[in-house]
């Protein structure tokens, strides 16, 4: 069967749409990440950097799709994608992580896949130097999902995982920004960096890697390394990568709430997404955003900011790249 494009993948690609869907695909693979979401005015955004970010979210959606293409794992493309995100100062997550009050760094990650819903995370760790290649090592060789701190930075050292002086996290966009929420006395909302793919054998993965809040506090975590909350996989619902304000995203277990809708209410992505995001998280205070992935490779990614940085390549090989709204 001839695999046929909902009427909104005609959209131009500065227009990113709301879902990608596909049908009478075999086999398909399809790759999403994103960059953040928060206020994101195109009079704010240059020309020059608007295209830098466009750039970086291409190259790691077309790492992560090269794996997939090549027969890897799911997950193995997830990671892949968040490490260049993680690597450019662009996003908040690993260089360019936003500062704590103190002036430091405190990163979080997390990464599950669909098949066995294995997962693992990192929270708080200030010298790894990609905390989802950290996450990946608690999933795959640790007893445990969640390790923080110092603990979680041995572990990753015993792993063979490159460890760096807090200060290889610094920027001074991100120096600037914590001047600037201190002067107002309060924390800044930045957004993460995340990914979910889909593999050749049908099997979903999904992570998040994040710097936290600009200028938060005695050891805050946010949603970024909590399954459920942030980041949720699995092969009978959909994956799922979270950026937001966290606390909200905590609290309404938002990952995982637009899975359960898809697995227990029979609903599409797209509609569970909207639900979750534009009806109970939006009335709440809470904003972002999220990529959803199902099996059959439909991609949604609803926001309810002015913004998402977000990139896409679907089952039939369609690349999309987007901002705003």
């Amino acid at each position: 069967m001839k695999r046929r494009l909902l009427a909104a993948l005609l959209l131009p690609v500065t227009l990113f749409p709301a879902v990608l869907s596909l049908a009478g695909t075999a086999a398909p693979i399809a790759i999403a990440v994103h960059g953040g979401a928060g206020t994101m005015r195109r009079e704010q955004l240059d020309e020059a950097l608007e295209q830098r970010i466009t750039a970086k979210l291409r190259e790691a959606v077309e790492a992560g799709h090269a794996l997939l293409a090549a027969g890897a794992p799911a997950v193995d493309a997830v990671t892949a994608a968040i490490v260049i995100l993680e690597a450019s100062p662009l996003f908040n997550a690993g260089v360019g992580a936003v500062y704590t009050w103190d002036g430091g760094h405190e990163l979080d990650a997390s990464i599950m896949e669909g098949r066995t819903r294995a997962a693992g995370a990192v929270a708080g760790v200030r010298t790894i130097k990609s905390p989802i290649h950290a996450a990946r090592a608690v999933m795959d060789h640790s007893p445990h999902v969640l390790l923080s701190g110092a603990g979680a930075e041995a572990f990753a050292q015993s792993q063979g995982l490159d460890i760096v002086p807090n200060s290889h996290f610094d920027t001074p966009e991100r120096f600037e920004a914590l001047k600037r929420a201190k002067a107002r006395a309060e924390a800044d909302k930045h957004g993460t960096v995340g990914a979910v793919a889909l593999d050749a054998r049908g099997n979903l993965a999904a992570g998040t890697s994040t710097g936290g809040m600009t200028g938060k506090r005695w050891g805050r975590v946010g949603d970024s390394p909590l399954i459920g909350a942030g980041t949720f996989a699995d092969n009978a619902s959909c994956a799922v990568s979270a950026t937001g304000h966290g606390e909200y995203f905590i609290r309404y277990n938002v990952a995982a709430d637009i899975c359960a809708r898809v697995a227990y209410k029979g609903l599409s992505i797209e509609a569970a997404g909207h639900q979750v995001i534009h009806q109970t998280l939006l009335p709440a205070g809470g904003t972002g955003g999220v990529i959803i992935l199902d099996t059959a490779g439909n991609i949604s990614m609803p926001f309810n900011t002015e913004g998402m940085y977000r990139a896409a390549i679907d089952p039939d090989g369609t690349r999309y790249v987007g901002i705003y709204r």
